[in-house]
């Protein structure tokens, strides 16, 4: 098995082509990784690099650690691409959700150039929120014992705070910029999404720290912390395993609903009749839930935080207490807010009318259900039913690292990358990759890296 996978790589290499854009997207992703290591002038870097490391398990499993996982360890070392890509990223999702909200947005995204425009507006977005984002990540780190608890160094090292201000906001807007536009040439250029390839490479980057850490549990380096022998580690990678292959069964796993073309006449032409398929995914949604919940339960526990130290009010204090993660109540609105966005993302992202309607005019149909509304109907039905299952696969793969951590005390480096969004990220962009890879390679008569063990639908 090995030898072929092997093969298959050197392989790559052997076609011009593919050869070209794997080095490019190496070049380009390397450039990335520079970019997490660049402090902005007049930020001390180091000392805040010296606080993450010796509160690594602290902010581990904190939403500063992350976002730090996010932008590649950016944020940690004060450099120029501490936002990373997740602006534009936010700025598309909001584009995408005013599409389908918006009418006027809908019918731009109809017509011709109409996905294009869009984009540009995504990117006019994102600057927008480059800067709101930038400004208030350059005052958090005027006074960074506020976010960082007990920080004691200083971070600004210019006495000209203005000045430290707008070149801070300009320098980290100009990064995430400049990732935006690596991660358009990639994919343009390059093999696999841009895009989603700068944040895997970021989450790939913090693998090192991740094993260090697993390291450490099983020596006596650990400091006098619980300690974990052959069986603990056996069932890890078993855990690890069977995390992974849940991840690509679920990612690729699709509902295939049988469509049926009649014969028509267009002008002069006669077509004649056929019958394929329509996919539906399991996984509709993507990692898109996950991230929602977790944007969505930053708040809650700071603004009640907030409240009792206002109103001197102990219930408020408790309340922020049990929102915060590793509570019950955590778990349980974690998991509700998964189910719940997983449908609203469905409901705004797949458009069952339209389908039907396009189907209708195209002279299609599904076998036993009738074109227009039934079809609508019978579409809506059983997207809702394969929603669910995704659904709770996403909540699993999103709980699982916290408890992990929670019952067996394991560091949240180690548990990260046994599920939530880090996982579904790098496994979903890294199966992507190979598709495109595999397409290049069956073009040239050899054997792809998905030639066995595809997953197929059902009726």
């Amino acid at each position: 098995m090995f030898r072929a996978i092997a093969n298959t790589f050197a392989n790559c290499f052997k076609i011009p082509e593919l050869k070209s854009r794997i080095i490019f997207t190496l070049l380009l992703l390397g450039i990335c990784r520079i970019m997490a290591w660049i402090t902005i002038p007049g930020l001390n870097g180091a000392e805040l690099m010296k606080y993450f490391e010796q509160h690594a398990k602290e902010l581990g499993g904190s939403i500063l650690g992350m976002y730090s996982l996010f932008t590649g360890g950016a944020l940690q070392h004060c450099a120029v691409g501490s936002l990373g890509i997740m602006p534009y990223i936010t700025a598309t999702i909001i584009v995408q959700l005013l599409t389908a909200v918006i009418p006027q947005l809908s019918k731009l995204a109809r017509e011709e150039g109409g996905r294009a425009k869009l984009i540009q507006y995504g990117r006019y977005l994102t600057v927008v929120l480059c800067l709101g984002h930038g400004t208030l990540m350059a005052l958090t780190w005027e006074h960074p014992e506020k976010p960082f608890q007990q920080f004691t160094g200083q971070l600004v090292l210019v006495e000209n705070l203005w000045w430290y201000r707008i070149q801070t906001v300009l320098i980290l807007t100009t990064g995430t910029l400049l990732l935006m536009w690596l991660g358009e040439q990639i994919t343009e250029r390059g093999i696999g999404n841009g895009v989603s390839l700068v944040i895997t490479i970021g989450i790939v980057a913090d693998l090192p720290s991740a094993v260090q850490a697993a390291y450490y549990m099983f020596t006596p380096h650990a400091g006098g912390e619980r300690q974990f022998n052959l069986f603990h580690g056996i069932a890890l990678i078993f855990l690890l395993l069977a995390v992974v292959a849940g991840v690509v069964a679920v990612t690729q796993a699709q509902r295939k609903i049988p469509v049926q073309y009649a014969q028509r006449m267009v002008g002069r032409k006669v077509y004649q009749g056929s019958s394929s398929f329509m996919p539906l995914r399991v996984n509709y949604a993507g990692v898109m839930p996950i991230i929602f919940a977790q944007a969505i339960l930053m708040f809650p526990s700071k603004i009640c935080y907030m409240l009792s130290q206002l109103l001197t009010m102990k219930f408020f204090e408790e309340i922020g207490r049990q929102l915060e993660a590793g509570h019950l109540v955590y778990y349980i609105l974690y998991s509700l807010m998964i189910l719940f966005f997983s449908y609203f993302w469905v409901a705004t992202q797949f458009n069952e009318i339209q389908i039907a309607d396009d189907l209708k005019k195209h002279g299609g149909y599904i076998p036993g259900v009738r074109p227009g509304q039934q079809t609508s109907d019978y579409l809506h039905r059983a997207m809702s039913r394969i929603t669910l299952a995704g659904a709770i696969f996403l909540t699993l793969i999103a709980v699982v690292p916290s408890l992990l951590g929670q019952v067996f005390l394991i560091p949240p480096a180690v548990t990260r990358f046994f599920g939530g969004t880090s996982i579904l990220i790098t496994v979903g962009v890294l199966l992507d990759t190979m598709r495109q890879m595999e397409s290049h390679l069956l073009m040239r008569h050899y054997d792809g890296f998905l030639k066995k063990g595809r997953i197929r639908g059902r009726f």
